[in-house]
């Protein structure tokens, strides 16, 4: 694990005007990861920040304290009520806090079959392409700059098979002609974005479906795949063997939407729909899920195809399904998950604060993960980031002078 996310760094410090800082006191500490730590952020800029304040700073402070990635929600039903009005002030005002917290924010989804506008059922398959492509073109046009990592196309397996209007206009199209046209129409406005492809269905038959759209010049960045977990937890081997089937194509990896429960279904509740749905949730079940957590991620964090992982809840207050799966109790309160998960991700797996000395030359060696770093003296400070795995020539200049 360590060699996947690790560099050894020879770090040369030098004054403003060039020459060598020897015998210098230094500290070097990392502040933000490479490696992506995220989670569904839908609770920002909800009506909750007017109604418990308290209740929301304590969800946000919460949150940027662990995580430096966000999936905002772009459902379009819920997104585009009434046709041509839209939620895009309160998704600015999401994709704002993430950014003035460093988190980088990710729309989700452009385009799927579900959660559909209710006046696009009217609408015949010529007329549901035209908006739907309308749709996409008009969200990236609008938060270029702001947003700039998507997930394209969502469950697009399975989506054929579905009544929704963009399930039919799937089945008219074929879902790999329909990818295509998604990702070219993302393509289309100036700006460097990262765009995922997006599903849950059977690995295999998903790696089946990107292959044809590799085949067919399909522009995707990453491969994301979800791995809610509300029935039965995966074993090591299957997410293993998950990861190295999708991470044959050489595209990074996002585990896009994880859940591992803190408790599970009451009897007799398994053939009810979400909304009536009865869980439970104790104690023990909350070490349960600390437990599987650690070791979820370390296995995910040690696979060099992987690049990002995001939770889904971040609390159990308005979870999907109703169900115990924040790394926070509804009263924001963290779980034993969200402790485990702050150890490893700013304990175990971060770097620093160090405290070293350059050498003659105003070289210091040290081996550090992945990400963004501060370097500072008594009088001056500056900034670097480890980008690759392996060895690190980097080179920072300080206030000072010799």
């Amino acid at each position: 694990m360590i060699e996947n996310r690790t560099s050894d760094v020879c770090l040369t410090v030098r004054s403003a005007n060039g020459k060598p800082l020897s015998g210098k006191n230094i500290e070097v500490r990392q502040v933000r990861h490479k490696f992506l730590f995220g989670s569904n952020a839908f609770l920002i800029e909800s009506e909750l920040k007017r109604n418990d304040k308290a209740l929301y700073d304590a969800y946000c402070n919460r949150f940027s304290a662990l995580m430096n990635y966000a999936t905002l929600p772009f459902y379009w039903g819920s997104y585009e009520k009434e046709q041509n009005r839209t939620g895009e002030d309160r998704l600015k005002r999401m994709a704002e806090w993430c950014v003035s917290n460093e988190i980088r924010p990710k729309g989700h989804p452009l385009l799927w079959h579900q959660v559909p506008p209710g006046w696009l059922g009217a609408k015949n398959i010529d007329e549901i392409e035209f908006f739907q492509l309308g749709r996409i073109e008009r969200e990236i046009k609008t938060f270029t700059g702001l947003i700039d990592t998507w997930d394209v196309v969502n469950e697009a397996v399975v989506m054929p098979k579905t009544q929704y209007p963009v399930g039919k206009l799937c089945a008219a199209k074929g879902n790999v002609e329909l990818i295509k046209k998604a990702f070219e129409c993302t393509r289309k406005q100036p700006g460097n974005r990262t765009l995922l492809l997006n599903d849950y269905d059977d690995a295999r038959k998903y790696a089946e479906l990107i292959h044809k759209c590799v085949q067919e010049g399909v522009g995707i960045d990453v491969i994301g795949y979800q791995s809610h977990m509300h029935s039965q937890y995966w074993k090591p081997q299957r997410t293993w063997e998950v990861c190295q089937l999708l991470g044959h194509f050489g595209k990074p990896l996002h585990f896009t939407e994880l859940t591992i429960l803190s408790g599970r279904e009451k009897p007799g509740e398994a053939g009810k729909d979400d909304d009536h749905k009865g869980w439970t949730s104790e104690a023990g079940d909350e070490q349960i899920q600390a437990e599987r957590v650690t070791e979820f991620y370390s296995i995910l964090f040690s696979h060099p195809s992987v690049e990002a992982i995001t939770w889904w809840d971040f609390s159990d207050l308005r979870a999907w399904r109703k169900a115990p799966a924040g790394l926070l109790r509804s009263d924001m309160s963290p779980k034993p998950a969200y402790d485990a998960l702050l150890q490893l991700i700013k304990k175990d797996w971060w770097t620093g604060p160090l405290k070293l000395k350059t050498d003659k030359d105003g070289r210091v060696f040290f081996r550090g993960f992945l990400g963004k770093y501060h370097v500072n003296t008594e009088d001056s400070k500056s900034f670097f980031e480890i980008i690759q795995p392996g060895k690190s020539d980097v080179l920072v200049k300080l206030g000072g002078k010799q």
